[in-house]
């Protein structure tokens, strides 16, 4: 075979395993390594288990608020805690992706087949919560196309995915994992500024 059609070969065998490697529904820039950037995802999507804890702060054209934030994950039960903002007192969110209840103090306990459908129906709130699942972890949801913006590090920078702008302001360190610390979330006239103080990352389905 002709040296040059045998580095074409190789060059080709490159782009489409580079490609293979992103996957169809996202499209990176920024100044990251993208082998590393797959490297780090590959580490990261296992997570199926965390507990964390830290601040949240809310605004919105109605009303805007910041309080404490728990939030617990073991694989598919979600165990989400508000405390303090917009005046609510406790919130709490619970259940699976097909079955959710919402409690607000002083209000009651509300029940629905998606979080997103209770958080609309109740707080106003058009937020994408099974993308959070992704979103607090650093990586881009599978479930629809995103475009994304790595730092220095091959970390998620940006994230730009189903009507909202991400900003990744800050990572931790916990066990060897290196996850977000202070995340800015905007879209669909609410926008969520989450600072977490305490990671604890699992691997739960391992």
């Amino acid at each position: 075979m002709h040296p040059s059609r045998t580095l074409l070969i190789a060059l080709l065998s490159l782009l489409l395993a580079g490609c293979a490697g992103l996957g169809p529904r996202e499209a990176v820039e920024g100044t990251g390594n993208m082998q590393d950037w797959q490297i780090h995802k590959g580490r990261i999507t296992p997570l199926d288990g965390w507990q964390v804890s830290g601040k949240i702060g809310i605004r919105s054209p109605r009303d805007s608020g910041s309080g404490t934030l728990f939030w617990l994950q073991r694989q598919d039960y979600f165990d989400i805690r508000l405390s303090g903002p917009l005046g609510r007192g406790a919130t709490r969110l619970t259940g699976r992706a097909d079955a959710v209840s919402l409690e607000i103090a002083g209000e009651g306990r509300f029940e629905a087949s998606s979080p997103e459908e209770l958080l609309a129906e109740r707080l106003g709130w058009q937020l994408p919560v099974s993308n959070l699942f992704w979103w607090v972890r650093g990586l881009p949801s599978p479930d629809s196309r995103s475009r994304l913006s790595l730092d220095g590090d091959s970390r998620l920078q940006r994230l730009a995915q189903d009507g909202w702008e991400v900003q990744y302001l800050s990572y931790i360190e916990q066990n060897g994992y290196h996850l977000p610390e202070r995340i800015r979330l905007q879209g669909h006239d609410l926008q969520i500024t989450l600072v977490i103080k305490d990671w604890q990352p699992r691997q739960l389905g391992h």
